[in-house]
């Protein structure tokens, strides 16, 4: 037996326990929604907030699990009764926590809506040109990143 299988067996196994969020505010859901330069939304009481999150597309709702998710790059959805607004992030962090808090930190956000179909096709079309020409394998890299987050904002002007 190696040394490796020697240290796993004598681990203790480890109980998993699922908890949940017991200590949530009586308003409901209070988000704070905030990009370097401005603040979106600060303590506001929405109903559900949809996000695009490494781990997966997740709809976050009060009494939600606290959980602590990066962004990726995609749409950040606020719900807030019969009105929705959209914002396209480029990455971030989400905290939810126990008392029904939600924060949105982004590195960018923008209203999905503000955005030209046509300027992304040309954008990623330029992008994709340099990817698979750039002089440097830093710009073939910065190329790729640029075509990820581009096809993110595509999807999401498509789907407005």
């Amino acid at each position: 037996m190696n040394f490796l299988t020697r240290s796993v067996r004598a681990v203790r196994p480890v109980r998993m326990v699922r908890s949940y969020a017991t200590e949530a505010a009586a308003t409901g859901l209070r988000l704070t929604f905030a990009v370097p330069h401005q603040t979106l939304y600060k303590d506001s009481a929405v109903a559900q907030v949809n996000i695009a999150a490494v781990s997966g597309d997740m709809g976050i709702l009060a009494d939600h699990v606290p959980s602590i998710e990066q962004l990726r790059p995609g749409v950040v959805e606020v719900i807030e009764g019969a009105a929705t607004k959209k914002f396209f992030v480029s990455g971030g962090f989400v905290t939810m926590n126990a008392d029904s808090t939600l924060n949105i930190n982004a590195v960018e956000a923008f209203p999905v809506e503000e955005f030209s179909a046509e300027a992304i096709r040309n954008n990623l079309a330029e992008a994709q040109r340099v990817a698979n020409s750039g002089s440097t394998e830093e710009e073939k890299l910065a190329a790729k990143v640029e075509i990820e987050v581009l096809e993110s904002l595509q999807a999401a002007v498509n789907a407005k």
